[in-house]
């Protein structure tokens, strides 16, 4: 290779290393030009986001998912998510965010990116009082209600006996329902969800019998938007320091914010 030549490829080289650093950063840029933002939210899942008597969205991830567009300066179009294609939605970009009760793990930070935290959240195993459950032992030969691909899914899997007879249902209001139907013995989900069945249900007589994880809801980004997490940030912990984030917490599940985690 002639000298001309060489510094021809590396000239190449260059410029394509900064096309994909440019296409790497892109969302923000693309969020301020075309000034909307795509954020997937929950749509069945009380308090965090349900469709309100008006039949609009509502709850504490819909008013966070607006919090973040006004202070990007974009219209916010919210696209229904479950949590088993949130991530692929993130990560084939049809969608810009996620704001779902999205739990941070090690597996996932290995695929996306997380902001701090905004609100409180765990998941824990819930029975009838009747029925006596004290350790993850007393699972064994039980029948348990969980969603696929949620947290509570990848927790139990990995505490619960080999007998538990783990069922699998395809959202939030599937798994809910079996349990309240009686199908399963035991339901694996959030303490949000719980109060609102408990609400519903109050003959039920639904309590808390294990933890299965302390889990602060996150900002999903997609990994190389360093830019566009960095304003995400610069929103949430904004939003924490001036009492936004606690007056949320408040307003939709009636506890303050904690001790959230960045």
């Amino acid at each position: 290779m002639t000298k001309r030549s060489l510094l021809l490829a590396l000239g190449l080289s260059s410029a394509l290393l900064s096309m994909g650093s440019v296409q790497a950063q892109e969302a923000l840029g693309q969020i301020e030009k075309s000034k909307v933002v795509k954020i997937g939210v929950p749509a069945d899942y009380p308090p965090y986001g349900f469709v309100g008597l008006d039949l609009k969205p509502i709850g504490l991830d819909i008013d966070v998912a607006n919090l973040i567009g006004a202070k990007l300066g974009a219209t916010v179009e919210l696209v229904p998510v479950v949590s088993a294609n949130r991530i692929p939605y993130l990560q084939t970009k049809k969608i810009d965010l996620i704001v779902s009760t999205l739990g941070k793990n090690e597996e996932r930070v290995k695929i996306i990116d997380f902001s701090a935290a905004y609100a409180p959240f765990y998941q824990g195993v819930f029975a009838l009082k009747s029925l006596p459950i004290k350790s993850f032992d007393d699972l064994a030969g039980k029948s348990v209600a969980v969603t696929r691909g949620a947290m509570e899914d990848e927790m139990l899997g990995k505490v619960a006996p080999a007998s538990t007879q783990i069922q699998r249902f395809e959202d939030q209001a599937a798994t809910t329902a079996a349990f309240a139907a009686g199908q399963t013995q035991v339901i694996a989900t959030s303490v949000s969800n719980i109060g609102v069945l408990s609400r519903k249900s109050p003959n039920l007589g639904i309590e808390y019998k294990l933890l299965l994880r302390d889990s602060p809801c996150f900002v999903g980004i997609a990994k190389g938007e360093g830019a566009l997490l960095k304003k995400v940030n610069e929103i949430v912990l904004a939003a924490k320091a001036d009492g936004t984030l606690e007056a949320l917490s408040q307003k939709w599940l009636k506890r303050g914010t904690g001790d959230l985690p960045l």
